[in-house]
C-alpha cells in the first residue's frame, strides 16, 4: 500500500482554479480509495497501481482543456501496513497525548 500526496492545478486559468481541483476530486471520489483533501492538495491511500491510475486519470481531465498542468506529488510505500492515512495521525496524537487539528477535527467534525 501507499499513500499519494498531490496538488495539480491549470497555469493561465485565472486566479480561482477550484472548478479544475473539483474535477479531479470527482474523480477521486469515484475511485472508491480512500483519500483526504486538504487545503493544498489531497492524499490518496491505495495499491501503487491504483493511485497513480487516479493520478493519470486526473491529469488527462484536467489536460482535455488545459494546455499547460502543473502537479507536484510525493509516494510513501510501507510494506504490510493499510489505513495509514489515519494510524499516521494517531500515533502522533499518542506521542503527545492530546488530539490535534487535523482534517477531520477541525471543523468540529469527530472521527469515527
Amino acid at each position: 500500500m501507499v499513500l499519494l500526496e498531490f496538488s495539480m492545478s491549470p497555469l493561465n486559468q485565472g486566479d480561482s482554479v477550484s472548478q479544475y481541483v473539483a474535477r479531479s476530486l470527482d474523480i477521486i471520489d469515484k475511485s472508491g480509495l480512500e483519500y483526504r483533501l486538504h487545503a493544498m492538495g489531497t492524499i490518496i491511500e491505495g495499491e501503487i497501481d491504483e493511485v497513480l491510475a487516479v493520478l493519470k486519470a486526473c491529469l488527462e481531465a484536467m489536460a482535455a482543456d488545459c494546455d499547460r498542468v502543473t502537479c507536484t506529488a510525493k509516494l510513501d510505500y510501507r510494506a504490510g501496513y493499510s489505513g495509514r492515512l489515519q494510524t499516521k495521525v494517531d500515533a502522533v496524537e499518542q506521542k503527545l497525548g492530546r488530539k490535534l487539528k487535523t482534517l477531520d477535527t477541525a471543523s468540529g467534525e469527530k472521527d469515527s
